[in-house]
């Protein structure tokens, strides 16, 4: 299969490497720096119990210069999408599966209405893994994975197809039978570890340890999951509890994107997490009042990492 990577970082470089490495066509979209280290030395992955370098490495900042492929895996930050939708169009034909690996639940819709429906897919992934340097992904061990299906739901051959060459590449692919409802419990998940993480500046372990703390992740967890019930979304009763539970098994000293993007003063993710709870909970009168709380408190440094605020 011929795939196309658009965002060549921490998610799209890891996945799209063990794809190239398994002997797959595929082509990177990247910028860059990190662009001309993978054009120059091939990209590295790196981590513990796998090393290799894809090279040569076919990596563009033109994706119309590929012309119609088979799968587009999109993998960039929610807030890059709406500007990048042009310069996808010439990577879809006919026949052209476009899989979303963003956080967030809106990528799908939002691809939908830029290059039509009938290609688009519901899709998410796991994995810990970082543009390093350069040229080099890091993955930190956890175990990765790739969820993906039809957005009206049922088996479709492309579907398939693309979990069988993920799965010859190594790569632990996923078809839920409802990947909406996979989508959103991670983004319950996401959202109120990242968006607590952000305002206590705490990772995991104290998150979870600390009871007053704790409570307040466990409500914003159980916030999304009412508002995702109310539009329709099957999450089971217990979804709030299965979801602090998997908080509970991850490295004590874990944070989220968000937050680390916080702390480098970079653009974040705001908008599509926090924001989004806010307001589709009230498309379907469902109070968020933690993700409300959250979104406040952060937008001052999301506005002056974006250029639009500034302070000392």
């Amino acid at each position: 299969m011929k795939f196309a990577i658009v965002g060549a970082g921490g998610v799209g470089g890891y996945f799209g490497g063990k794809l190239a490495k398994a002997g797959e066509d595929v082509a990177f979209v990247a910028r860059g720096a990190h662009l001309a280290a993978i054009r120059a030395r091939g990209l590295e992955i790196t981590g513990p119990g796998e090393s290799f370098v894809v090279q040569p490495a076919n990596a563009t900042d033109d994706a119309a210069i590929l012309g119609a492929v088979d799968v587009v895996i999109v993998a960039v930050k929610t807030w890059q999408l709406p500007a990048l939708l042009p310069s996808l169009r010439p990577l879809v034909g006919p026949q052209t599966a476009v899989l979303p690996l963003l956080n967030g639940v809106e990528a799908p819709a939002q691809l939908a209405a830029g290059l039509g429906p009938t290609g688009v897919l519901g899709g998410l992934c796991a994995v810990i893994s970082y543009v390093a340097r350069p040229g080099v992904i890091e993955h930190l061990g956890a175990p990765a994975s790739v969820s993906l299906g039809e957005l009206a739901g049922g088996p479709s051959p492309r579907v398939e197809a693309i979990r069988k060459a993920m799965a010859d590449a190594g790569i632990t692919a996923l078809v839920p039978g409802d990947i909406n409802a996979a989508m959103w419990k991670k983004f319950a998940f996401i959202t109120s570890f990242g968006g607590v993480g952000g305002v206590t500046r705490a990772p995991a372990g104290a998150l979870r340890s600390i009871p007053p703390t704790r409570a307040l992740l466990e409500r914003a967890i159980a916030e999304v999951v009412a508002v995702a019930q109310a539009r329709g979304i099957a999450l089971a009763n217990d979804q709030t509890a299965q979801t602090l539970s998997y908080v509970d098994t991850l490295p004590a000293n874990s944070f989220a994107s968000m937050p680390r993007e916080l702390f480098e003063g970079k653009r974040t993710e705001l908008d599509a997490w926090n924001g989004a709870v806010v307001r589709m909970g009230g498309e379907v009168s469902v109070p968020t009042p933690v993700h409300d709380f959250i979104y406040r408190s952060l937008l001052p440094w999301e506005l002056r990492a974006r250029g639009e605020a500034a302070f000392a």
